[in-house]
């Protein structure tokens, strides 16, 4: 009777959509066209392995059902149409723009999804090696990356179909803003970050000369007799580097005049966990648009739960860590920072994940931020004998912690279905719903998934902040 009743409710919203269409309107939400699956609320799963003739899979399953197939068992499940990349392994989710990108770590492609069409849109970047990190703009103009293994920050310039690849040894981490006009690299075991800029025609001709001709504080200019982009290190009006402590990522302000820099701290070999704010004015990509300078010594605020991933709210800027403990391992801390003063919280103890590793931050419905990540069973937790599961759901209102149990393997993808109320995680390579109202787990039993789920991603979303974690 159950699924009668959701095969009634299923073919009630097609019929209104059906209605819209006879009227000249196939709109569903936001001016958006339903797709051809015909369904409203789509979670985007990466799929490795998902048989023996496949490497990868991306597929489309009904968030507000809870299921793969169409409500009338007639089509036992859907995908995105053309997608043959190798073994998918995260999903930059562009709900705003109707795209999606995905990249996959077997073979190094990018690709781009057409929501609206539900379909591979066509590579983004021929890269030719795999890449630690990778981000394309909103705008789809420019793609970043970090190749660790043949040391180069690469930035392709899709409006000039030109890709240069800057050295910098054991980069392993990339930043873009929202906006995609600031791009920065950070190099592992390094306490210093670096920042890319497209050249004009007459710095092109001033740097041809090689090194000895480049702006003191540039790293690399390519090519090398005629160069269009330069990377460079970040550093005051005097050309002083600026230093970090053990820089791993940056977030922005609301207003996209700020970078906040998450300094790893311990977690990465470092001293002190810490949050450094610099302008992004002096780092723009475009050359001729830089304001201002990078002061000596920026604003700093230490963190005591660590700083290695964090997540923008309004006023807010929730920092997620690893702080070691007397016995060696490491314990998984949430630092909250009051933005309008510029002060952090105590540290919460949340769930433990791999020192210096990935890891994933969102927020949802009923005010909670979902984080968690990968190898929680190595941290303190589990040698406590404490819960251990690498998901935690925290309310922002109450700053109450849910620690999500029991150990399910790794948490390597989080999306919040909102308005539904419900989270879809990617956890030990198979795919969980859990309730944002009290943390309570949601049948899965009709979107498991064959193969190792990697990456989950809300295609329905209102904004681009939904998964998005640049």
């Amino acid at each position: 009777m159950k699924k009668r009743g959701l095969a009634l409710c299923a073919l009630a919203a097609l019929l209104v959509a059906a209605v819209l269409s006879g009227c000249g309107n196939n709109l569903y939400f936001a001016g958006r066209n339903l797709p051809p699956s015909g369904i409203a609320n789509r979670v985007l799963i990466a799929i490795q392995n998902p048989s023996s003739f496949s490497k990868g899979e991306l597929q489309i399953v009904d968030a507000y059902y809870d299921i793969r197939q169409s409500y009338n068992d007639r089509i036992p499940g859907f995908t995105i149409a053309g997608y043959s990349g190798s073994e998918p392994s995260t999903i930059q989710n562009m709900p705003e723009e109707q795209l999606g990108a995905v990249y996959g770590s077997g073979d190094g492609s990018f690709t781009q999804v057409n929501y609206q069409k539900e379909s591979n849109g066509g590579a983004i970047a021929t890269l030719g090696t795999l890449s630690a990190s990778i981000f394309v703009t909103r705008s789809q103009d420019y793609v970043f990356a970090a190749d660790q293994q043949a040391h180069f920050f690469t930035l392709v310039n899709k409006l000039t179909a030109k890709t240069y690849s800057l050295g910098l040894p054991n980069v392993y981490r990339v930043s873009t803003n929202p906006g995609g006009s600031v791009a920065l690299a950070f190099v592992e075991n390094s306490n210093y970050a670096y920042y890319a800029r497209l050249l004009q025609s007459f710095e092109t001709t001033a740097y041809s000369g090689g090194p000895s001709t480049w702006p003191p504080n540039a790293v690399d200019c390519e090519p090398m007799n005629a160069p269009g982009a330069c990377l460079f290190e970040i550093a005051d009006s005097n050309h002083n580097p600026v230093q970090f402590d053990r820089p791993i990522k940056a977030l922005w302000s609301a207003d996209g005049s700020t970078a906040y820099i998450l300094n790893c701290g311990p977690e990465c070999g470092g001293k002190q966990s810490s949050v450094s704010l610099v302008p992004t004015a002096p780092l723009i990509l475009q050359s001729g648009q830089q304001s201002g300078s990078v002061p000596t010594s920026p604003t700093t605020i230490l963190t005591p739960g660590g700083a290695s991933n964090g997540l923008v709210d309004t006023n807010t800027l929730y920092v997620y860590g690893e702080q070691p403990q007397p016995d060696g391992l490491f314990a998984g801390f949430l630092t909250a920072i009051n933005l309008t003063n510029n002060t952090a919280g105590n540290a919460i103890a949340v769930s433990d994940a791999a020192p210096g590793q990935p890891t994933k931050m969102v927020l949802a419905d009923d005010n909670t931020l979902w984080l968690g990540g990968v190898r929680c069973e190595q941290g303190e937790r589990y040698a406590k004998g404490e819960p251990y599961g690498c998901l935690t759901m925290y309310n922002t209102s109450t700053n109450s912690v849910t620690l999500l149990e029991p150990f399910q393997g790794d948490l390597t993808g989080i999306a919040a279905v909102l308005t539904l109320h419900k989270v879809y995680v990617a956890e030990g390579g198979q795919v969980y719903i859990f309730s944002t109202t009290d943390g309570s787990a949601i049948n899965n039993f009709y979107v498991a998934v064959t193969g190792t789920a990697f990456d989950v991603a809300y295609m329905d979303a209102t904004t681009d902040a939904d998964n998005t974690d640049y």
